[in-house]
């Protein structure tokens, strides 16, 4: 099977983009955002769901962090729209729930070709670690948006904001590695009564 890869970038006036990802992996992320505790996600996601992941991103945080971390969140999206290809055989979606100390975060995702997020997760806090907490919806706003598929987010346990949002990601990297695994029995089929995704 060919290793599934992709490499995208995007410039705007706002933001500056480059990212390397390969599905077969081994966990290997390394991010250079600006933003110390988004590198630390974005790190965790590729360690817990076994993707090599890199990331160099710079974008006008003088203004505020949105434009920078949305921005991620679309281009990571098209990487792995990209690199799933024409995703036959797929298991096309994923749902992974994830205890980090006391909290609790549910995650699913599918790869359907339609883009949409629910997102029930809040922040008692105005930063985590530096990065805007309430910046993380945005995140996986943009992803569904890049990688053209459903994503659902629901904090089921609340506790410390640094282990709900990593908690989250972990979660969410679990549920799209179960997503991309492709099924042996149905290596050559499209995931969709449609025929179409």
């Amino acid at each position: 099977m060919r290793k599934r890869y992709a490499a995208i970038g995007r410039k705007t006036r706002e933001t500056d983009i480059r990212l390397r990802l390969l599905i077969e992996g081994r966990g290997e992320g390394r991010a250079d955002t600006g933003i110390g505790f988004f590198n630390h996600m974005l790190a965790a996601f590729a360690k817990h769901g076994l993707f090599d992941l890199e990331v160099r991103a710079r974008g006008d945080t003088e203004v505020d962090q949105h434009h920078l971390v949305e921005d991620v969140g679309i281009v990571l999206g098209s990487a792995f729209d990209k690199a799933l290809g024409d995703k036959k055989g797929i298991a096309r979606s994923g749902c992974f729930a994830f205890p980090m100390d006391e909290t609790l975060s549910l995650v699913a995702v599918d790869f359907g070709g339609r883009a949409h997020l629910i997102f029930d997760a809040r922040f008692g806090r105005e930063f985590i670690g530096g990065m805007q907490s309430d910046l993380v919806k945005e995140f996986f706003a943009g992803f569904a948006q890049g990688a053209r598929c459903n994503v659902a987010v629901r904090l089921l346990y609340e506790g410390n904001d640094h282990h709900k949002c990593e908690g989250i990601f972990k979660g969410f990297a679990r549920a799209c590695a179960q997503a991309c695994t492709v099924r042996k029995r149905a290596r050559a089929v499209l995931p969709s009564t449609k025929g179409v995704l």
